[in-house]
């Protein structure tokens, strides 16, 4: 009885898709309504495949807090010194005033005259605060004090990190 039911199925289908009038126009429904379901599933398996990479990325960066990556391969040297300038001059303790800020290989160089040995020090210290700051080395100076070159700033004390 099941060799009946399968072949008359079987049959049927063929009568349905070989049809002489809308044969064609059947076989072309039946194929375009297999492709959409293929691609709809394809959409969703990427679908999945994404919210579980993401939820995967997720949970390792909340297990391990200190695996944070580093400011200083995220910043470049001009963002780098961007950085410090906007934090080192965020209140008027210090003035920007005539002191410039740059950055080579994540060190922090200070150029300018400053009012006082306190404003040279307070920069320094905000200056190395900065994530991503390697070293600082601070070429400011007094009024009327010559102005010191990185040459002389090495041969004195080294970079100071």
């Amino acid at each position: 009885m099941l060799k009946l039911l399968i072949g008359a199925a079987a049959g049927f289908a063929a009568a349905w898709f070989l049809d002489p009038n809308d044969g064609t126009r059947r076989r072309n429904v039946a194929r375009d309504k297999t492709m959409k379901y293929a691609r709809k599933g394809k959409d969703e398996a990427v679908r999945r495949a994404d919210y579980a990479t993401g939820q995967v990325k997720g949970t390792a960066s909340t297990a391990t807090p200190g695996a944070r990556e580093d400011a200083s391969e995220r910043l470049n040297d001009p963002a780098l010194a961007q950085k410090v300038e906007s934090e080192a001059f965020r209140d008027e303790a210090i003035p920007k005033g005539n002191i410039s800020v740059n950055a080579e290989n994540g060190v922090i160089y200070l150029r300018g005259q400053v009012p006082s040995t306190d404003v040279m020090a307070e920069l320094t210290a905000r200056a190395r605060a900065v994530d991503g700051v390697r070293a600082v080395e601070n070429l400011t100076h007094l009024p009327g004090e010559p102005a010191p070159t990185k040459d002389e700033s090495r041969e004195g004390a080294g970079l100071s990190g």
